[in-house]
């Protein structure tokens, strides 16, 4: 462990202990001493806990954003239901691992709130995904594969709500089983195309 570099075992410690305690009880002294170097090497590689938060979400998980970027830089790239098929796997993936590190956010609300200001001044947030897929599905209206009068917002928040929704919401099924990704991504996929595909 003591090989690789510290921001390495930096990112590994944070992701590790946001699964297992969940991000509010996180410290920033926790994530160092499990990474086997002091709390000043870890703000030496990050400004904040919010920081490495965002750099955890970014690095450790399904790579949702740079899916959804190059997308909207590059549409008509496949047909609309392959891309919305993978957008919806990653989504869903991207969900099923973050929802356990940020849930603990949410008992404490002068810590989420604090944890949202940072994460706003950063560019980051929820909300991000759903405007990059806003912005893909615009793009694709343009090249006439969306129909006109779609709502593209309206149609990329379904999306990411449907995925973060599978994240928690089986739990509490009598068989506690989520829906496997691929077939869940294909229906899901297939649904919201029947809706906005020209």
């Amino acid at each position: 462990m003591e090989n690789r570099p510290t921001r390495v075992r930096l990112l590994d410690a944070a992701h590790d202990l946001m699964l297992t305690v969940g991000l509010a009880r996180a410290t920033t002294k926790e994530i160092a001493r499990a990474a086997g170097c002091s709390e000043a090497a870890l703000y030496k590689h990050f400004a904040s806990k919010e920081e490495l938060f965002i750099q955890v979400l970014t690095e450790r998980l399904p790579p949702l954003r740079p899916l959804l970027s190059g997308l909207a830089a590059e549409p008509g790239r496949q047909s609309l239901e392959e891309n919305l098929t993978e957008i919806a796997r990653q989504a869903a993936l991207f969900y099923e691992q973050s929802f356990p590190i940020a849930a603990s956010l949410y008992a404490q609300t002068e810590l989420k709130r604090r944890h949202d200001e940072a994460v706003r001044q950063m560019g980051a947030g929820p909300h991000v995904p759903i405007q990059e897929l806003d912005t893909y599905l615009r793009a694709e209206q343009e090249r006439g594969r969306v129909r006109t009068d779609a709502d593209t917002f309206a149609a990329a928040s379904l999306l990411m709500g449907a995925c973060a929704q599978r994240a928690f919401a089986y739990d509490a099924t009598r068989e506690a089983v989520r829906p496997p990704v691929d077939e869940f991504a294909a229906r899901l996929a297939r649904t919201l195309l029947a809706g906005i595909a020209d």
